[in-house]
């Protein structure tokens, strides 16, 4: 919880930027905010939206076509002003079931900000004031964060229910699959990609991995499919232990059966194709040692889907109305 508090506090600032004084200047125009949304009685600004891009719109902003440049940051504005909304009617939610953070709670999870980035009072001020941020906006955005947190744990949490059964039945099912193999041999096939693709070279590039895949289950060699498809012609990549590929594709290879093709997966060079020709099996850890860790991961992932089911809830009985252009 505290290390989840840290880095949405760094990563996601949702405050609006610092305000400055009014020109002395008459007879000129002034810039009005824009509303990008609507939520009960409840607003978001075009400010806000902007300052939770920040983070996140680079990778789209170096795409050279200037259409799916804009189209990639629209979706993404679309996406996170989405998020915004969620977070807004969980923070009405919150403030109906009466659920509160005091100022105390608050000055704890600034103090630790600044204690993990090694910031004084002035230090933390200035950092904020370089991206357009007051030190009073940030507390508040904190204490909103802090309220969303607690409202899941009260409002969500009581309705997650894990049972001896739920375990036991999860570790018959990793005994069956995924963590009885402790090695895999790999082979891919890659469909390559550029750095920055378009809508359509993706839906491309994944026809021709279903196409690849299909071949070989209808009885082509892997080899020979990787000859067609494969942008690497070095197919085999041979022995992975646990721990030795990245996690995202790991979680997936480790519950492949011994001769399974499996894609595609999203990769630095493109979309790959995993086929697994040989597993090496090692004993599961007996239920006692394992039973506290799965209980946890069955609770987190019931907490998830209860949550998604509680915030589409609000959302259905809410007043929203997108205003985004």
């Amino acid at each position: 919880m505290r290390k989840l508090l840290f880095l949405i506090a760094l990563a996601l600032p949702t405050v609006a930027a610092a305000q400055k004084p009014a020109s002395p200047n008459t007879g000129k125009k002034l810039a009005l905010e824009r509303v990008v949304a609507v939520v009960n009685d409840a607003i978001i600004l075009q400010s806000e939206l902007e300052a939770r891009l920040v983070p996140v719109r680079a990778e789209a902003e170096q795409i050279q076509d200037a259409t799916e440049r804009r189209r990639r940051l629209a979706k993404l504005a679309s996406q996170v002003l989405d998020e915004m909304v969620n977070e807004e009617l969980i923070v009405q939610a919150a403030d109906a079931a009466k659920v509160e953070v005091d100022s105390s709670e608050v000055q704890a999870a600034l103090d630790e900000i600044k204690q993990q980035n090694n910031l004084d009072d002035a230090g933390l001020t200035q950092a904020l004031a370089s991206q357009g941020y007051t030190i009073q906006g940030y507390r508040t955005d904190l204490r909103r964060q802090l309220l969303r947190l607690r409202a899941v744990n009260q409002l969500v949490a009581p309705k997650v229910q894990v049972t001896e059964d739920d375990v036991r039945s999860r570790y018959a099912e990793l005994q069956r699959r995924s963590n009885s193999v402790s090695a895999v041999y790999l082979s891919h096939i890659l469909i390559a990609l550029p750095e920055h693709p378009t809508e359509q070279q993706i839906a491309d590039a994944k026809a021709k991995a279903a196409q690849a895949i299909q071949l070989v289950n209808t009885g082509t060699p892997f080899a020979d499919a990787a000859k067609q498809f494969s942008a690497d012609q070095n197919v085999d990549l041979g022995w992975f232990q646990r721990g030795s590929i990245q996690p995202d594709w790991e979680q997936i290879v480790f519950s492949m059966q011994k001769g399974e093709t499996r894609g595609p997966v999203t990769g630095a060079r493109g979309l790959e194709v995993f086929h697994v020709s040989d597993v090496q099996s090692a004993a599961l850890k007996p239920y006692a040692e394992m039973k506290e860790q799965i209980q946890r991961d069955l609770r987190r992932r019931e907490m998830d889907k209860q949550t998604a089911v509680w915030i589409e809830e609000l959302r259905k009985k809410a007043y929203i109305d997108i205003k985004l252009q």
